[in-house]
């Protein structure tokens, strides 16, 4: 077989039905970009989890008596519910943090904010005692058991906030498949179009290099390679997009998403996401290639 003559002959056919073309490459392109945006937030979900659980703690907020009378929590009930939490096994470590103190941090954390400095006074944050856990997993044991106890106010599980955090972050990945295979199903009709219609073109020489003895395959191999062509060109500009969203970024807007999320760099997207791209839209191609050639073309 002449790679010349094959190549010449899958030129030829996409610039024959060049809109054709187009839109089946802009439509593969916008697929794979959301479904490269799906399995981005499938990595996001991971490393957010990972990452809010290793700072993972149960904030045990302390009655007003307790925040204003002691500071140091030197004494009951304060310092009893301190050590029952030091030898609870679940517990690693247990830091007493006095109303000067929480205010400091929270002055730190809406320092963006000063609609809610301003609504706030060192008075209105209560002291609390930060459990950090050896396992996450047994916040609950923590809430559950403390709860009740003299001098607790309220408990602030951090599970219950990662664990909607995450579930946010699966239901966009959902949206994100659901709207890319719309949108591959729609490129899939485009390629098998594509196929029917530049077979059709060519069906005169077709029917001519099958008399004089071109196998079925020989004559075939062009259309499914201008499907492959067409769907890797796709895959590319997916690639460039998705590559280009993460380095144009603005910084601040990065930043601002970084203290909530922790999606995946661009070494990621580049090193695993784009040949996953690649990989689907060649395979997908040359299978609804092929199976348009087994159905609709009779050469």
């Amino acid at each position: 077989m002449r790679a010349s003559f094959v190549f010449s002959e899958v030129s030829t056919g996409l610039r024959r039905n060049v809109t054709m073309t187009v839109a089946m490459i802009l439509t593969t392109a916008i697929s794979l970009v959301m479904f490269g945006l799906g399995l981005m937030v499938v990595k996001a979900v991971d490393l957010t989890k990972d990452n809010y659980l290793d700072e993972l703690e149960v904030a045990v907020f302390l009655t007003d008596e307790i925040s204003k009378k002691d500071t140091d929590c030197t004494t009951d009930p304060c310092v009893s519910l301190k050590q029952d939490l030091e030898l609870n096994p679940a517990v690693d470590t247990v830091v007493y943090r006095n109303q000067a103190e929480a205010y400091e941090v929270f002055k730190e954390a809406f320092k963006n904010e000063p609609t809610m400095l301003e609504l706030a006074s060192p008075q209105a944050i209560p002291a609390s005692l930060q459990v950090r856990l050896k396992s996450p997993e047994q916040s609950g044991a923590i809430v559950k058991g403390f709860t009740e106890r003299q001098g607790v106010s309220l408990i602030h599980d951090g599970g219950e906030t990662v664990d909607r955090l995450v579930d946010s972050l699966r239901v966009l990945r959902n949206i994100t498949f659901v709207g890319s295979l719309v949108l591959l199903l729609a490129a899939l009709l485009l390629i098998a179009n594509m196929i029917q219609i530049s077979a059709y073109t060519r069906r005169t020489e077709v029917g001519i290099m099958r008399l004089v003895g071109a196998t079925r395959w020989y004559t075939q191999l062009p259309f499914l390679l201008e499907a492959m062509v067409a769907g890797a060109i796709g895959a590319v500009l997916a690639i460039a997009g998705l590559l280009s969203m993460q380095v144009l970024l603005p910084s601040g807007f990065a930043n601002q998403l970084e203290n909530v999320v922790r999606f995946p760099g661009t070494f990621y997207t580049a090193f695993v996401i784009s040949p996953i791209l690649l990989l689907t839209a060649m395979l997908i191609s040359s299978l609804v290639g092929y199976v348009t050639l087994r159905l609709y073309v009779r050469h």
